[in-house]
């Protein structure tokens, strides 16, 4: 039986049946938030460790993944919406030590469309998989409090072949977001935690939200997270929860916790932190993936409408942020699993995203992020 835990709010049985369920399936423990026109509903299914019985904590940090990418997105909208970038311009302008593409474009970074290798690795359509960083098994596992400066991650994807060329097609790429980062270094002369706290964190009241950069620790409180792997034939499972995140970087490096993203994604789809024309920008998906720039766009059907996401999971850990356009109903949760080389936990992670959904915002299938560690 699962642990379930209904901090405050109405009395929402299908939310507290649903992370139960999702529990069931495969994950560790589940921390859910939900914010609509009953008010707000916080709860929590499972276990804060391993063959402990204590419930998760509701109120967590826990790694957010590609949820980052959002972050970075915003945080670029802002500097175009100052005159400072220009989102079709070259972002070798910015960046010209790398000798970037010229036909490559602030914009094409934002919507994955400019055709850079994936610096955590591809795989192609033919089934061929180039790696990258290291992110699977023992070899992960030993490596995981190493730094990677985000210029190494560059140069090791421009050491590769494009997979087309820009603008030619879409492609998950974290380095996309990498080079996104370095840029609004470059034109703003501060780390991007210093800007972030600037221009979203401070402003917003989001006291739970970090940038990390090589740190491997996680602030308190927080639930724990494992990673499962063979050495020399046998099966490890190992605490996972402290590791140095500079492997994936600006494309899923942040910490957050499900009141700061739903701070964050209601004031941002509400209009409070971009122009009403860069936030429609923001929000207008290319054909193929439904990818706008930092974001996703899920048709839910005629009763739940549209609403928005970037969903990210990482190792041991992911997060859901969901909103409608006006943001005035939001669904952020945080969830921790034991993780593995063979990525076991996908399926259930796709399931969960669709049930909380269709509890929450309507009918519908998902059409969620593809799920990877570094997404």
């Amino acid at each position: 039986m699962s642990n379930t835990l209904s901090d405050q709010g109405p009395d929402r049985p299908a939310l507290q049946t649903a992370i139960e369920e999702i529990v069931e399936s495969g994950f560790l423990g589940v921390q859910l938030r939900v914010n609509d026109e009953e008010g707000e509903w916080v709860g929590s299914a499972g276990a804060r460790e391993l063959g402990r019985s204590a419930r998760p904590l509701v109120d967590a940090h826990f790694r957010i993944g590609s949820t980052t990418k959002n972050f970075v997105a915003t945080s670029v909208l802002m500097l175009v919406a100052e005159g400072r970038i220009g989102l079709d311009a070259p972002a070798d302008d910015h960046l010209p030590e790398f000798g970037l593409d010229r036909r490559i474009t602030l914009r094409m970074l934002l919507q994955h469309t400019s055709g850079i290798f994936n610096h955590t690795g591809e795989l192609y359509e033919d089934g061929t998989i180039v790696p990258g960083v290291p992110w699977r098994g023992k070899e992960w596992v030993d490596n995981r409090f190493r730094t990677y400066p985000p210029e190494e991650l560059v140069r090791l994807s421009l050491s590769k072949p494009a997979r087309f060329a820009p603008g030619a097609g879409w492609s998950y790429a974290n380095t996309n977001y990498v080079l996104a980062r370095l840029v609004i270094e470059k034109v703003t002369g501060r780390t991007f935690a210093e800007e972030l706290q600037r221009r979203v964190l401070g402003p917003l009241g989001m006291t739970g939200t970090v940038v990390p950069g090589t740190a491997s620790g996680i602030p308190e409180p927080h639930n724990r997270s494992y990673y499962r792997y063979e050495d020399a034939g046998q099966e490890k499972t190992v605490d996972i929860t402290r590791q140095n995140p500079s492997w994936v970087g600006a494309g899923g490096d942040m910490i957050s916790t499900t009141r700061d993203l739903h701070m964050y994604f209601s004031a941002l789809m509400g209009g409070r932190l971009l122009p009403a024309g860069l936030l429609a920008e923001m929000r207008t998906p290319e054909a193929q993936a439904g990818y706008g720039l930092g974001v996703f766009a899920q048709d839910t059907g005629p009763v739940g409408g549209t609403v928005f996401h970037h969903n990210g999971a990482t190792m041991g850990s992911a997060a859901l942020m969901y909103g409608t356009p006006d943001g005035t109903r939001t669904l952020t949760a945080g969830l921790t699993w034991v993780d593995d080389a063979d990525l076991s936990i996908a399926a259930a992670f796709g399931s969960a995203q669709q049930r909380l959904v269709g509890e929450v915002f309507g009918a519908g299938q998902s059409d969620s992020d593809p799920v990877r560690p570094e997404d």
